[in-house]
């Protein structure tokens, strides 16, 4: 019996179906329905191509009429629609070279990655199953459709695709798919990074992610990668107690704390990572270091960002598993803090110059401030005006 994403969705097959088109749920959706997890997108393939769905939908985004794939917006939701298609050669190992457009689902499925994700289904929750893709999803197999070699070669993002979905669902990897990365896997280097980077973010939130490492130090994919080539031990230095981490900030500070002299900076710059990722992935290992050095305390919680509150406590429970801490524990702090900015301080830089007359601006004003703040923060001072003057009056900044 179909679930309720799928009956939402039904609609669109309905109408494909109206103009005496073929459209079936495909891939990871089925897949997840028979493994009854949660429903992640639900994609459509269709005998009808891109010109045709464009007439009969009213909300259509053309993200790659070349290669048959629209968007259609149905009950706030999107839904990538392709149509059935044969794929030539992978020149740029991503998209292949030319598409070819078929009239059976039968076609379609062969050219997909693996037999657990070349699954189809029609609206009323028949499944076609070409790869005995059931049968591997009964015995927890990750392997390829047809030719591992020829899959993994026409795009080797395949390769951490296989990586990732041991983490994610557990499974095992078979041993000619196996066999088949590791023989390809050099290819991995010719990868635009955001592709391995958005690939690894789910490896190392899989619930079985303890699974992916395993693959990952067997196939040594990871001495074709950025930084882990330059530092191959560092996969097999990895915490046993390893837990899932949901951003690649978590995981750039997890690596980063195991191996100090792969810096934060190089695994952005190298991973072509964003300045929002290098913030979080900073805020992290100070913040964990801190905590080695003084425990959760005022200033910790009031530096670190509350949407990394999550991220932070992974990383504890990664590195000190006997530890409990909570995100309440985090959150009851933050309520309790004096302030939340440095602009809640109830002095600022113009009324520090005005208490020292004769010093000339400088980098000191800041360093004072810097100070006051803390000692708000933690409750050494009351943030209160008089309060603060006389206790920098008694504790005069060095002024240079």
């Amino acid at each position: 019996m179909l679930t309720e994403p799928f009956q939402i969705a039904r609609p669109i097959i309905d109408k494909i179906e109206k103009c005496n088109h073929q459209a079936f749920f495909v891939g990871g959706c089925v897949r997840d329905l028979l493994l009854e997890r949660p429903i992640g997108d639900i994609d459509i393939a269709t005998s009808a191509q891109p010109n045709l769905i464009q007439q009969i939908f009213e909300k259509v985004i053309p993200v790659g009429i070349k290669h048959g794939t629209v968007i259609v917006r149905h009950q706030h939701q999107s839904y990538e629609i392709t149509t059935f298609r044969v794929d030539g050669d992978y020149t740029d190992q991503r998209h292949p070279d030319f598409v070819q457009f078929t009239n059976t689902i039968h076609e379609d499925l062969k050219r997909r990655d693996f037999t657990i994700n070349a699954l189809a289904m029609d609206k009323y929750g028949k499944t076609i199953d070409l790869f005995d893709g059931k049968a591997d999803l009964e015995d927890k197999l990750i392997r390829t459709v047809g030719n591992g070699y020829e899959r993994f070669a026409e795009d080797p993002l395949r390769i951490v695709r296989a990586l990732r979905f041991s983490s994610q669902l557990g499974f095992d990897i078979h041993h000619q798919t196996l066999n088949d990365m590791k023989k390809v896997k050099e290819a991995i280097e010719t990868l635009a990074m955001e592709r391995i980077v958005n690939e690894f973010t789910k490896l190392f939130a899989g619930r079985y992610l303890a699974n992916g490492i395993s693959y990952l130090k067997a196939t040594e994919v990871y001495k074709h990668l950025p930084i882990m080539v330059e530092y191959p031990y560092i996969i097999h230095s990895l915490p046993k107690s390893l837990t899932p981490l949901y951003s690649f900030g978590e995981v750039i500070a997890l690596f980063h704390i195991v191996e100090p002299r792969a810096s934060v900076e190089n695994w952005i710059t190298s991973w072509k990572c964003s300045n929002k990722m290098k913030n979080e992935a900073n805020q992290l290992v100070y913040s964990f270091h801190y905590f080695k050095k003084h425990g959760l305390d005022q200033w910790l919680v009031y530096q670190l960002s509350s949407s990394y509150y999550n991220g932070f406590i992974r990383l504890i429970k990664t590195f000190q598993p006997d530890y409990s801490l909570m995100h309440e524990d985090l959150y009851q702090i933050d309520q309790n803090l004096t302030i939340q900015s440095k602009k809640d301080l109830e002095i600022n830089g113009n009324e520090i110059v005005d208490l020292f007359p004769d010093a000339k601006r400088g980098p000191w004003i800041q360093r004072t401030l810097n100070i006051i703040e803390k000692e708000v923060v933690i409750g050494g001072l009351k943030n209160i005006k008089f309060e603060l003057k006389e206790w920098i009056k008694w504790n005069p900044p060095e002024i240079n």
